[in-house]
């Protein structure tokens, strides 16, 4: 886990400051800030306008007696792409604009949940109740 997480914490840096410095040289300085700060907005937009419509579906599948668990994950991955979004640079702004689209978030919730479920099979995650 910790060389995971090393690599993780190294390696996407490293790769944001490389296209941001190639970005600043194929399309200018100023041009690559802007398009930082637009993403950043539109990115804050998209998480809130995700987040609210999210909030009704749970607030409604509450108040029909339903146990809203689609929608507890559709949240952690709203959460996930607002803060990857909170990162300078194009690459997780990628990332965390695939997580609040819904239809690209419907993919990789499948995939996501396919990946939890081979990990519950194998015992290498356990739920355990207290």
């Amino acid at each position: 886990m910790f060389i995971k997480l090393l690599i993780l914490f190294t390696f996407i840096p490293i790769l944001e400051i490389f296209v941001l410095i190639e970005a600043g040289r194929q399309i200018g300085v100023i041009s690559t800030i802007s398009l930082v700060i637009l993403t950043g907005i539109a990115g804050a937009f998209l998480a809130r306008s995700q987040g609210f419509e999210l909030m009704m579906r749970i607030q409604s599948d509450l108040q029909a007696g339903r146990v809203p668990a689609e929608e507890l994950f559709d949240g952690a991955m709203i959460l996930a792409g607002g803060v990857v979004l909170l990162t300078p640079g194009f690459c997780t702004d990628l990332i965390g604009f695939m997580l609040l689209t819904p239809v690209t978030r419907s993919h990789i919730k499948t995939w996501l949940r396919r990946w939890v479920e081979k990990k519950v099979a194998r015992g290498e995650i356990q739920f355990r109740r207290y």
